[in-house]
């Protein structure tokens, strides 16, 4: 089980480098290269979402095989193999035919990734019953967040810094590093052990077991909670490194160096909210970082009032730390969310139907997303503060909204919504929203002090070779004991 849990870390980290490399900032800057409008921009964005409906057969293929591991290793494997071959589409000169590929590429992919997502949490869900998860994710997080980080920062400067004026051959070496890394990570999975799956009674048609989440009223709110989340998030998220290169002028290495300052955020605090989540509840964590997350949504098109400027800069990289904090406990926190209130032998579908209802919630707002930026491309909306007197009159710019700030506007007022629902969702007993901000802050203030020996103690639950380390420090202790004696 220590083995297990030691590849799961190694697992989650290599799939986010792969994610780095060929997905966000990475695949937006490459379609943005190729002539991508607003409209498929947001088709590359929602694609991922909405192929989670794979989930449904896979469910049924999950049921009747009754072998997750195999299940997630064979398409792993087969979805890292058509990541390296988007190593070839820079290549192609006809840049329409270049963008129907990748858009294709992308659905085969992210199918793939829906059937071995479902494979892997009735999986791990079944295997991790019983065990405190808010550590274990969020060394996770931690690894996936160090390693992603570093890769998006690399490949955005290959990418801003390749020589020659043809910057999209830069591409083709990120999608072959994304690729072999994926192998890496299947290597990883292959070493975490399955238990046999539980029998809870006759096997069920698929809508009957899609259908029991629904008349489960407390797992129902929480269908509702991930649905509107995931609507309210991805109707602007997609769209922030458009934004950042297009709108505000920033370059590709700029835009994942603060992308990378967000992940780090999150990171360093990952083990403050899983403390968190471990003693009071994942939705106290929802409830102290959705406020903060969203806070951030609206003050980014305050960045560059009236125009951009040199403290632009530095209020981004506030924005992006604040955001990635946040980010970081809404990730720890909806991913055990389901997996605590899931009922044991259930958990395939229960656990599917909130990836569904959340998928799909997020395909349509990523869709909705482009769509509206074309119509609100050619639109502005000014609030201007005046003051007239006999002698003069002055006025200044007190908030703009332009283009793509429509829908960070848009997704800030949805998250009043959000925060409702998360409201009406029972996990545990009530705590506090200045409770868990007051805890949130000490345990973050001692992770700051202790982030030196954090790093290395989650270094030697993730990999084998600080297991050395540590044998040879007890040695070391052994010794001088024995020496003393």
């Amino acid at each position: 089980m220590a083995r297990g849990k030691r590849a799961m870390v190694q697992d989650a980290a290599w799939a986010s480098m792969v994610g780095a490399v060929y997905g966000g900032v990475i695949i937006v800057g490459f379609a943005l290269e190729a002539g991508a409008t607003p409209f498929i921009v947001g088709l590359l964005a929602a694609i991922p979402l909405v192929s989670q409906l794979a989930q449904l057969p896979a469910i049924v293929l999950i049921e009747r095989v009754r072998q997750r591991r195999k299940i997630a290793v064979l398409v792993v494997s087969a979805a890292r193999l058509l990541i390296l071959s988007l190593a070839l589409l820079p290549w192609l000169e006809n840049t329409t035919l270049l963008l129907a590929l990748l858009i294709c590429a992308e659905i085969a992919i992210t199918l793939f990734g829906a059937v071995a997502g479902c494979a892997v949490n009735s999986w791990f869900h079944q295997l991790l019953a019983g065990e405190e998860l808010g550590a274990l994710f969020a060394r996770r997080l931690f690894w996936s967040t160090v390693l992603a980080s570093l890769a998006a920062l690399a490949a955005g400067n290959l990418v801003e810094h390749w020589p020659g004026v043809q910057k999209l051959h830069a591409y083709s070496v990120v999608f072959v590093i994304g690729g072999l890394a994926g192998f890496a990570g299947v290597n990883a999975l292959m070493r975490v052990p399955e238990p046999v799956m539980l029998r809870t009674g006759p096997q069920q048609p698929i809508f009957a077991m899609l259908w029991a989440p629904l008349g489960d009223a407390n797992f129902r709110r929480l269908i509702v909670f991930m649905a509107s989340w995931n609507f309210a998030s991805n109707l602007a998220a997609p769209f922030l490194t458009v934004y950042l290169l297009r709108q505000l002028g920033y370059g590709l290495g700029t835009v994942t160096a603060l992308w990378a300052l967000n992940q780090v955020a999150g990171a360093v605090t990952l083990y403050a909210w899983g403390r968190l989540s471990d003693r009071m509840t994942n939705k106290a964590v929802l409830a102290t970082a959705l406020p903060a997350y969203f806070g951030c949504l609206i003050a980014l098109p305050v960045s560059a009032l009236p125009a951009p400027h040199m403290f632009t800069l530095p209020i981004l990289v506030a924005i992006h730390l604040v955001m990635g904090v946040a980010s970081g406990g809404i990730a720890l926190a909806t991913g055990n969310i389901g997996l605590k209130l899931a009922p044991q032998g259930r958990g395939t579908a229960y656990l599917a139907s909130v990836s569904l209802a959340g998928s799909l919630a997020g395909g349509a707002a990523a869709l909705t997303g482009g769509a509206l930026a074309e119509w609100f491309a050619s639109r502005q909306l000014s609030l201007v503060v005046r003051w007239s007197s006999p002698e003069h009159t002055t006025g200044f710019v007190a908030l703009q909204f332009r283009h793509w700030e429509f829908l960070f506007a848009i997704a800030f007022a949805l998250g009043m919504y959000v925060l409702h629902a998360l409201s009406r969702v029972r996990e545990g007993d009530h705590t506090s929203e200045r409770n868990a901000m007051r805890d949130f802050f000490l345990e973050a203030g001692r992770t700051f002090e202790q982030v030196a020996s954090t790093a290395a103690s989650s270094m030697a639950a993730a990999f084998p070779f600080g297991r050395l380390f540590d044998r040879r420090q007890r040695g070391r202790r052994t010794g001088f004991a024995r020496a003393h004696e």
